[in-house]
This record gives structure tokens, sequence and C-alpha cells, in this order.
């Protein structure tokens, strides 16, 4: 028929199993050449394992899989018909960025005298001509990326492969990488691009959606996003009290979602709503109704059945602190260098109590060096990081006390269990005896931490470590939390649940500085610093 696509891959009833847990449950997709394919769907829910048996590195225990209408293995023989990038840094750090295109280029079978050519166009393709020189573990994080997509193309494939090619990447670099890619089917190539961020999905001409090992669905994104149509609301007005707004529309019975939108809040409903309940909900809030254009997300939630609710027992359980407005956290002319390199220059910003204050930049901007010297992990050069007045490098444990910190990367120990970590961690935040066991049987019951208690940290999964992150940074009742990217990687299920509690504590007069990649959660904030080369 006119307009039919060639199909490029085929899967059909695709199981795989570890033991006893199924990460892939009969799985049946087809991928069209020419076009731009998500496999969209959070940790845990079988992408990696998908992408795997893809390109040979894994089994499947049942199922077939056919590229080229032939069957995976006999198509596999093909030298350069796929192309992979895993989803961490798969190059050699130690080598620079020329060395890694040489090495793949050799893997690849590209022939000696083509070389020089095909580097010139990867290096201008990927803007990294100025780095041939640098070590690839020196390079920023969107520059890494660069560099692994150019190395997966060297090939020349026909199927592109990309496993979460956006996890841990600022979202100027997450665009440059999609620009690239389109390019890249304009010469016909076919592309599989996982992604946990759902807004990326959303730029994509298929997606595969997927959840604990199954398919939720598959097709265009505005197939799924049109069954929402006339269920998306908008309750503008809302600034001074938007929190208190959302937990309040988050508790009627036919909201399935609601996040904060800026200074307003957005809701989705159930199917069966019924008559005049949005514009009640809004006549009780004293804002203004409007509707709003579904999103990929909103329409992943409401697969789900809804998101969370919108009580915190995290917050629930904390003390209150007192509403004076005082300027908690402070950084005074904050500088870093690094010999001749300047990480932070001059950086200065204050938070007051009860506010989140969101510290956003790209890669390499300076964020992650800021952050530790407001929280006392490194000594600035010159300036000032202040935490109620006191600087964490020189102050005593018990100002300590007073903060709690949640790093970029899980940062709890591996070797111990949860039960383990709960009970390190309250330790050396002063807690002992009587108050610590309840403490860490509240924390079980807040996260659902029963069935893993006993389970090693380093084995759960992505959900769980965030969680359980959070709940060893606040079982001591900081009124000062440091929350690094709390919620990368993580199903929107919990980062609704994360702010959740967020929004719960600043209630209560917690103040939280936060960075973050998802602009969406950036309007949870107060108020925003940006950075830029330090």
């Amino acid at each position: 028929m006119p307009g039919e696509r060639e199909t490029v891959l085929e899967v059909r009833d695709l199981t795989k199993r570890f033991g006893g847990h199924a990460a892939l449950d009969r799985i049946s997709f087809t991928l069209e050449r020419g076009r731009l394919n998500g496999l969209a769907g959070p940790d845990g829910a079988g992408k990696t394992t998908l992408i795997r048996i893809l390109t040979g590195l894994m089994h499947a225990d049942s199922g077939e899989i056919r590229l080229d209408g032939v069957p995976l293995a006999e198509a596999a023989a093909r030298q350069g018909f796929i192309g992979y990038m895993p989803q961490k840094f798969g190059l050699y750090e130690d080598l620079s960025v020329l060395e890694n295109l040489k090495l793949y280029a050799a893997l690849n079978g590209v022939p000696k005298a083509e070389e020089p050519e095909v580097f010139r166009a990867m290096l201008r393709f990927t803007d990294l001509a100025r780095f041939t020189e640098r070590a690839a573990g020196r390079l920023s994080g969107g520059m890494k990326q660069k560099l692994g997509l150019a190395c997966s193309l060297l090939g020349k494939p026909k199927l592109l492969l990309l496993d979460e090619p956006g996890v841990g990447v600022d979202p100027i670099s997450r665009r440059e990488l999609f620009v690239m890619v389109e390019q890249l089917m304009a010469g016909g190539m076919t592309v599989l691009w996982s992604t946990a961020y759902l807004d990326e999905a959303e730029e994509c001409d298929r997606v595969i959606l997927l959840d604990e090992s199954k398919k939720l669905f598959e097709g265009p994104p505005d197939e799924l996003t049109g069954k929402l149509k006339g269920r998306v609301f908008l309750l503008s007005g809302t600034a001074d009290n938007r929190r208190r707004v959302l937990r309040h529309v988050l508790n009627e019975p036919f909201v399935r979602d609601g996040v904060i939108q800026g200074d307003n809040v957005r809701f989705v409903t159930a199917p069966e709503l019924p008559p005049g309940e949005p514009e009640k909900l809004a006549r009780e809030a004293g804002a203004v109704l409007s509707p709003a254009a579904p999103r990929f997300e909103d329409a992943f939630i409401d697969i789900l059945g809804g998101g969370p609710g919108g009580e915190s027992a995290l917050a629930a359980g904390m003390p209150p602190y007192p509403d004076d407005g005082a300027i908690v956290v402070e950084a005074d002319n904050l500088t870093k260098r690094y010999g001749s390199f300047t990480a932070a220059d001059s950086i200065t910003f204050q938070i007051k109590r009860g506010e989140i204050f969101g510290f956003l930049g790209p890669n390499g901007a300076g964020k992650s060096t800021t952050f530790k010297m407001m929280c006392g992990l490194a000594k600035p050069t010159s300036g000032r990081a202040l935490v109620a007045g006191c600087e964490l490098v020189r102050a005593k444990g018990s100002v300590r006390r007073h903060i709690g910190y949640m790093a970029q990367k899980f940062s709890l120990y591996d070797g111990l269990s949860v039960r383990q970590n709960l009970a390190f961690f309250s330790g050396i935040y002063g807690l002992s005896g009587r108050a610590q066991r309840e403490k860490i049987r509240e924390m079980v019951d807040i996260f659902g931490f029963g069935e893993i208690l006993d389970a090693n940290s380093g084995d759960i999964s992505l959900g769980h470590k965030q969680r359980l992150a959070l709940a060893c940074a606040t079982m001591h009742g900081p009124d000062v939390l440091f929350l690094d990217e709390p919620t990368s990687g993580v199903s929107p299920v919990t980062r609704r649940e994360f702010w959740n509690h967020i929004n719960g504590i600043v209630e209560r007069g917690v103040t939280v500085m936060v960075t973050t990649h998802f602009m969406d959660e950036a309007e949870y904030c107060d108020r925003i610093g940006l950075v830029y080369r330090g």
C-alpha cells in the first residue's frame, strides 16, 4: 500500500527471566525503517535487558527476533548492521577522544585508508574537533554521550540502539543529541532510543512503553495522549498557596494525578468525571479553572491508575520550624579553583526558611562543585558557604546535624543491607536507643522497606535506592535539606512521591536546595539560580 514503510526489526513474544523474576514478559513490537522509536519506561521496566538481547549480549528464554526478515543470529553475522551505545559510558576513560575513535574504528572494520575522512566527519558532526587530545574521562556528561554516539556510528549501522543516552545529561545536551539523531535518520537509519524521560519519548515517531516487564502501549505518542482529551485542567492564581492547593487536589477521589506547574496547579481527572467537580474544586481553591493540553507523562500515570496521592507521612513525622523568613542558607562570593581552572566563580545567593531553591545549569557548569561547598564537603578557594550562620567546613558535628544531604549518585553503603544503612546513618546523626529504633520503624513504614529490609542495598531497584537515600537524609529531622538530582532515572510515580514529601516538609518549615535536570521539577521551586561556566 502507498505510504507503507519497510519493517527493519520484528520482535515476537520475547521473554526473559532472572530466577523467579520476569525482566521481559512476552514483548512484541516492530520497528520501521527511518523512524525514531522511543523505548520508554522507568528504571526496572526491562529496557536495558531488551536492548542487550537485541545486540546479542544476552539470550532470551523464548520468543523470536528478526532483522530485515531474517533471524537475529543470522543477521548479527553482518558486521555493522547494528550500532549500540550502552547506558553507562562504555568507552576508555584514559584514552583520548581520537584514540577511542581509532579503537572503535578497528572493532567496526573501518578500512585504514578511510579513517581520516570518517573521523573528520564524526568530529564535525559531534562538535568534538576541539577535544581530540582530551582524555574521555575528562569530558563533560554531554560530551561523553556525543563521543559514545560517534563510536557507535563508525560501522554505519542500519539500526542504532541507544540505551538511555539522556540520563544524567542536561537538557541542552539532550536536545543536541536529538538533533544529531534526527540528522542520521535522514539517511534512512532506524533508531531505538531508550529513555526514562517521558518528554523525550513524546518527541519520537513511535513509542514502545514498558513497565514492570510488560508492554503497556505501542504507537504514536499522540495516540496515547489523545485518550486524555477533556480530562486535563489548570488552576491558576494559586502562587501563594500552590502546595496546599496541590495536596487538596490530589486528595479528591476523581483526580488521577496532579503537579505544580509554575504558579499553577495542573491535574488530570478520572474518565468517569462527576459533572461540575473541577469547577467546584476551583471555587474551593479560589482559583481560575482552564483546560490544558495532555502530555505523554499524564497518559503514562493514567495507564498506571494514577499517582500516589497528596499526603506525606514523612512530613507528618517531622517537627515544625518557625515561619520567620530568616536567611538559612547563604553563598557569599563562593569560588573554587582547581589549578588554573575556575569551577565556581564568585557565586552569591540566599535561601530563606521554608523555601525550595532550585540550582540549575548544564553539565560542567559548576553545580556539583557549588553544592559540595554548600554542604561542607569541599573547601572554597575563597568566599563563604553558610548554613544557619555557620561555615560547615569548620562547624562542629552538632551543627552538621541540622542538615540532610542526598547525593547525585547512590551514596550509601552497597555492602550493607537496607536495615544496616538505616541503623548506621541514624547513629551518625546522633540517634540511639529507643529513639533510634522507633525512627527506623517509622522510615520502614513510610517508604515500604518491609520486604527488602535484609536485602543488600546495592541489589535493590533504583526507586528503592533513592527512597533509602532520602530516608537516611531525613530521619534525624533536619531543618535544611540538600538534594542533588534526587529523582534521576526513577519512575514518574516515584518522582511524584518524592515531591509530595519535599512539598510536605517545606510546609513544616524545612529549607530545601535541589539540583535537577527535569525542567518540570524546577517549576516546583519557589526561586531558581542558574549557573553557567562557573
